[in-house]
């Protein structure tokens, strides 16, 4: 090589030197996964699996191990916010014993997708909650989390590769479409994530949790109950409510929403946990109204309640 050409390539050369020389910023951390994931394969592997309390059984003259079986897989997707500063703080956090938490992918503002466990092993990111008759949604779960603060909206780039990452499970794994929920819903009590901004009717219209359908919904009026032994001819006919049509030669249902609609039952065959009424309203509205996020259901809410506990039956 000529002195020229030489003085050229030397520094691409000593930068080829120095990235092969620098290590992996994870690389501790990667160690200690594969060598936890060691640990637990051999305790799958020990025949017979044995648990406390099972030396008092009248057990079988041998071990016999079934053929059929495989692992267990996730039902559920949460979606959380980090409440971070940066994609690169949320992965140390996750790396770091002393916090107690992880999740199964972690998607930066920037789009770039961190899978930092097996979908088919336990992540700590839902902590005490329940979603129905689930009181463990860890064991039953994969958790994303979206790096966002937990104020700003969420970028174009972030949520195309989450709705990405949203086909491979719920093809990978059958995770039926109502499913897909958000931190909030299973712990209502304690979290308030993903923010209002979080476009839960863009994931549904894709096929990754429900929505209500806004036409119905404009359309629905609250049954009027006439008290007993009054002529219904005399109650005001301004009173009722009744629906706007679009036009004089367009006929649209109306859906009576009856007398009878109890909301915090609607809520509790969503899914929802119900003990505290008032956090169960306020995630509900942060999932589905993401506007006046409180305990207060107004009439416009109600109606979206509706649907949803109808869809839920």
């Amino acid at each position: 090589m000529k002195p020229f050409r030489l003085q050229l390539a030397l520094p691409f050369l000593l930068s080829l030197s120095l990235a092969a020389c620098s290590p992996h910023p994870y690389a501790t951390t990667n160690r200690e996964y594969k060598k936890k994931a060691k640990a637990f394969a051999k305790t799958l592997q020990a025949t017979p699996v044995t648990t406390p309390g099972q030396d008092s059984l009248q057990m079988g003259d041998q071990w016999v191990g079934t053929v059929n079986f495989n692992l267990r897989k996730p039902n559920y997707v949460v979606i959380h916010h980090t409440a971070q500063n940066s994609t690169e703080q949320t992965l140390k956090t996750f790396t770091v014993t002393r916090t107690q938490v992880s999740a199964h992918y972690v998607i930066g503002r920037d789009g770039k997708v961190y899978h930092m466990l097996s979908d088919y092993l336990r992540a700590w990111h839902g902590g005490s909650g329940r979603w129905g008759n689930n009181t463990d949604l860890n064991s039953s779960s994969i958790g994303i989390e979206l790096d966002n603060n937990g104020a700003e909206p969420f970028a174009e780039e972030q949520i195309n590769s989450l709705l990405q990452v949203l086909a491979i499970l719920k093809k990978t794994h059958g995770i039926p479409a109502a499913n897909f929920i958000g931190h909030s819903d299973i712990a209502p009590s304690r979290k308030v994530d993903p923010n209002p901004t979080f476009p839960w009717k863009k994931l549904a219209e894709a096929g990754y949790g429900i929505w209500y359908d806004e036409e119905a919904v404009r359309n629905s009026v609250f049954e009027t109950v006439i008290p007993p032994y009054q002529d219904s001819a005399a109650v005001d006919s301004a009173a009722v409510p009744v629906p706007i049509l679009p036009a004089p030669a367009t006929v649209v249902a109306v859906d009576t929403i009856p007398a009878s609609f109890q909301p915090k039952d609607a809520l509790r065959i969503i899914g929802y946990d119900v003990k505290n009424l008032d956090a169960a309203i306020k995630a509900f509205k942060l999932h589905f109204i993401q506007k006046e996020v409180n305990g207060v259901l107004t009439d416009e809410d109600k109606k979206v309640l509706y649907h949803l506990y109808k869809k839920s039956l």
